[in-house]
Formats: structure tokens, sequence, C-alpha cells
């Protein structure tokens, strides 16, 4: 949360201006004019090329921080993003929402995308827009302007001038793309596809253009010789071998024709061959390392997708236990999930020319699915699933791919039971490696409501029904009795430090709070308090006096 204080510091030190509106929401604000608001501010950013808007609750129109109670718990704040998008064109709504301490104040930044070109954003039909710093119908004027816009420059469409198929292009990549090419169209047929001219192919591949060979086309099919002509992009990936300490043990540069050198890039995998054993039976089945399918699709979205105008290079690490990809550029579905949901398809591309190519090369898929069987192929192996950390501050996209069991009681759920849901494996993976912050409260509430789970953020555990399934009771029983020792241990230092003056329940109680399960209830946490509180006066360690509670000298 950082980087948020430091953006939020620095839009306060800026007038408002079109693009980023201040409200003091002390505890409420009412949902109409916030989705107005959007419409008007993803206008506004689509007519100046901004990336984003801002809408900055807790904040006054004068700049000073005051404060807001409102989304107080983030299943609000998700329940709201549904319900602008269901109010807005495109389905649009916030990419984030997100609640900042900022001065010792709770602040509001409601993250607000710019329109799609050629596409006005309108609230509930309506489309607004700014005029100084007052909310208004969109004029006009800038309708016409949105509706008329010229399509985004993509970068992978230019032509790369002084280059001929002759000179430029490697015969043994144009002989491999028309062999993929046959596979997806197999409605043409093969004999037709070959009577095809070198400039026919590459026309209706979508790669060269008005005779003339585009950036995609040398990405793709280009000899190693010409990718100088790329510059000042940089056509390379680079494979870096690792051990378990992170050390580096060997490299090696890749560059193009990409349609080829994937296939000596992933043949540097050392890919073993593993024993799984298939739920119901005794035998092991012999299962390799690593999906070919999802090892494969991880690196050509990496292509894909990566922003070439920022000069940097892809990078693929091979570790014992996992493999990770690097590209520039912001991640288009916005996040994960949105990526996984199979009614949300994706509409546009950052390299358009370079996708046609691949998709009529059999490199990409032509419905965006790819992700979505990644995940999939993954959970059948009863593997990790694919972890993207997607950075909104900076415009990186890392994926890692694991090619070793984690932890074996996550392996052992999905063996017991196949009901649970592609999200849930999402955010059960998540807990298994640790990472919390990617699990929502709202997910965890589903989880915890499931019984699929137990404990706080910190410190999430397997339930006790899941437990059971697994043959993990014992691991379970003493998991829940080190949480409890915990809790005691607190106490007992908060205690210590008090001294003589002693501590009222409620007070313990307040130290506790942020540790204590949100399952809990005030009642129920009075309740788990007080009887900790009696166990450690049996024990002889505490006293009570009066309606103190203080630590007995030892």
């Amino acid at each position: 949360m950082d980087d948020y204080n430091k953006l939020l510091e620095q839009l306060i030190s800026r007038v408002e201006g079109e693009v980023i509106e201040y409200k003091a929401a002390s505890s409420q604000y009412d949902k109409k004019k916030l989705g107005e608001y959007f419409s008007a501010l993803s206008n506004e950013a689509n007519l100046r090329d901004i990336e984003f808007a801002w809408m900055i609750l807790g904040v006054n129109n004068d700049r000073q921080v005051s404060g807001t109670k409102f989304l107080l718990d983030e299943v609000s704040r998700n329940l709201l993003k549904h319900e602008i998008a269901m109010n807005m064109t495109e389905g649009m709504t916030f990419r984030d929402i997100i609640p900042l301490n900022f001065d010792g104040k709770r602040v509001l930044m409601f993250k607000i995308p710019a329109g799609p070109r050629n596409i006005v954003v309108k609230w509930k039909g309506i489309a607004y827009g700014r005029d100084g710093e007052s909310l208004v119908p969109l004029s006009q004027d800038k309708i016409d302007t949105i509706r008329f816009q010229r399509p985004l420059d993509d970068w992978s469409a230019h032509i790369v001038e002084n280059t001929t198929i002759e000179d430029d292009l490697d015969e043994l990549a144009l002989a491999k793309a028309r062999i993929m090419y046959k596979k997806v169209h197999d409605n043409t047929p093969s004999d037709i596809i070959d009577l095809w001219s070198s400039d026919e192919f590459l026309t209706y591949s979508g790669v060269l253009q008005e005779g003339k060979l585009t950036r995609a086309a040398l990405l793709l099919l280009g000899k190693e010789s010409s990718a100088y002509k790329l510059r000042p992009a940089i056509a390379q990936i680079t494979w870096t071998l690792i051990n378990e300490e992170g050390r580096k043990m060997d490299y090696q540069h890749f560059t193009i024709p990409y349609i080829i050198k994937v296939d000596e890039i992933l043949g540097k995998i050392r890919n073993l061959t593993m024993r799984e054993m298939p739920m119901g039976t005794l035998f092991p089945d012999k299962i390799m390392q690593y999906d070919n399918f999802v090892i494969r699709e991880a690196m050509h979205n990496a292509i894909a997708h990566q922003d070439y105008t920022l000069c940097q290079r892809i990078n693929f690490i091979e570790a014992p236990d996992y493999l990770h990809y690097s590209n520039a550029g912001d991640f288009y579905p916005g996040t994960i999930e949105q990526a996984l949901e199979p009614l949300n398809q994706q509409k546009f591309y950052r390299n358009e020319c370079l996708c046609q190519g691949m998709r009529n090369f059999n490199m990409i898929d032509t419905v965006s699915s790819g992700i979505q069987t990644m995940f999939y192929k993954q959970k059948e192996r009863n593997f990790p699933l694919p972890d993207y950390d997607i950075n909104e501050t900076k415009p990186e996209v890392n994926v890692t791919i694991y090619g070793k069991v984690i932890d074996n009681k996550y392996v052992e759920l999905l063996k017991h039971d196949s009901s649970i849901s592609l999200k849930e494996c999402i955010w059960l993976d998540a807990i298994q490696k640790r990472k919390y912050n990617r699990v929502s409260e709202e997910a965890i509430k589903i989880l915890k409501s499931n019984k699929l789970i137990e404990g706080r953020k910190s410190n999430y555990i397997i339930s006790l029904a899941v437990a059971r399934k697994t043959d993990q009771v014992p691991e379970y029983t003493k998991q829940k009795g080190l949480a409890t020792v915990r809790y005691e241990n607190m106490i007992i230092g908060f205690l210590s430090n008090m001294g003589s003056q002693g501590v009222m329940r409620n007070d313990i109680i307040k130290f506790l709070e942020d540790s204590l399960p949100a399952s809990k209830n005030s009642e129920a946490k009075k309740k788990f308090v007080t009887n900790i509180l009696s166990k450690l006066r049996r024990n002889n360690i505490i006293s009570r006096i009066g309606r103190k509670w203080i630590i007995k000298p030892q």
C-alpha cells in the first residue's frame, strides 16, 4: 500500500481537474452519483489519453483529508463493483477500490479505467462528462470526438522498411507456419494452401500488409540476422537456470524467429518424469513434471502480450520446482479472476497483428481460453495452479508454473472432493502458497462457509471436515492447539506489561480484536477470551482482583 499512499499524496497536490474527483463522504455516498462520476471520469480519461481516472472519498474539496467510513468491508466493495458493472457500458466497473490509512485517517481510492476507444461510457444509458469541476451530461462535441477516434496504434502492425521475404524471413519458419496454418484452417483444402505464393500466404495470415512485412512477421518468421531491424525494440527471450538457493547456473539468449525458437527454449527445460497415485488405485501413473500445453501457452502469452515499446526482453527462469515467465506490459484482462470468467472474452489486444499471426499459426487459441485451460490442466493434475503476479504500479506480468506439489493436504482435498469449483481452487491454492493477500475477505467467507478452512488471515488451516476426509486429524488438532497457545501467550505478555495495574476483560478483547477469528461475533469473542482467562487462572498463571486481571508473580 506504500505505493498508493505516495500516489495519493501526488494526486492531492494537483488541481482537481477533469480526471480526479474528491468527496468528503464521511459515512455514506450516493451510489447513483458514483455511477455518474464513473461515466464522466472514464470518458474524460479517454479523451485525454490517460489510462486511469480517480475518485477519492475521505478528502474534501479543499483537498484536506477528513476520512470516510463508507464501504468498510470487502464484501460491500465487491457488491458495489457488481452493481456498477450491471448499469455501465460494456460492463465496465472500478478496476479497484483501495482503502488506505493516510495521515491517520481512512481514505477510499476508486480506480476508474479510461473508456475504450470509439466507445462512449454511459451510466444507465446516459453519458456524463466534466465541465471544469462540475458533473454534466457529456457534450455532443466530446461524444463525436470519442466515436470518431482512430484505433489504438498497434506496434506489431507497423511496416518494417527495407525488408523482403527472401532476405529477411527464415525458410524453415515459413514452412512450419504453413503446416500450422493448415491445422487451424482445416476447412481450406491443404493443396490450395500449398499453391499460395509466400505473399498470398502471409497476407492471409495477417502479417503482410500492402505487400510489405510487418513487425509481427519479423518476430514470428524473421531470420536471426534481421532482428536488428526491430530496434529499438528488443526481440529476445532469456532462459536462466537457477538452483535451490536461487544461484544462476546457466543462461542463454534466444531471438527470432519465435515460431521455431519457442521449441528450442522449452527444450531446455528438465521436464522430469514423476509418479502420481491416481484416486482409487494402488498403482502409480507416470506424469511429467510440467504439462506441455501449460508451459507452451505461458510462453506464447508472454510473446503475444509483451509491450515491445518498453524495450525489454522476456525473461524465462527455470528452477528445480517451478518455471517463471516475465514480460513487460499491463495485464489487459485486468485481474486473473476476469481472465478466468467464461463470459468475459477479451475484446482487443495490445499487439493485434501479432496475435492474429499467432492464431493463424496455431500458437494461441482463437477464443481467449488459453489461461482458463492452463488452470484446469493444473487442477486436473492435482498440481498447484499457475501463479499470476500482476503489479498495478509497474507494467509487468509475472507467471509461475509449479512442477511440484507444495502442500499434500491440498492435493488430497482435490482428490477427495471433485465438487470444489475452480474459483475455490484458486483461493485454496493461494492459501497453500501462504499468499493471503490474494484472497479477498469475501473468498475467505465462502471457504469458511463451505467448511474448507479455519483460522485467521495470517495462519489459515484446513477445516476439521477436510482433515477427516484426508486423514489429517492429528495434524489439524496440533495446529488448532498451537493457535490457542498463541492467544494465551499474547494475553500473558499483555498482562505482564501492565503489571499491578491490571486489565479488564473488555480491554483484553480489544487488544486481541485484530487477531480473533472474523467469523466470531462479539458474544462468541467474549466467551472465547473468558475461557482462555479461566484456563490461565486455573493454571495459577494469572489472577482476578475485582473486575481486573493481573499476572501472578513467579
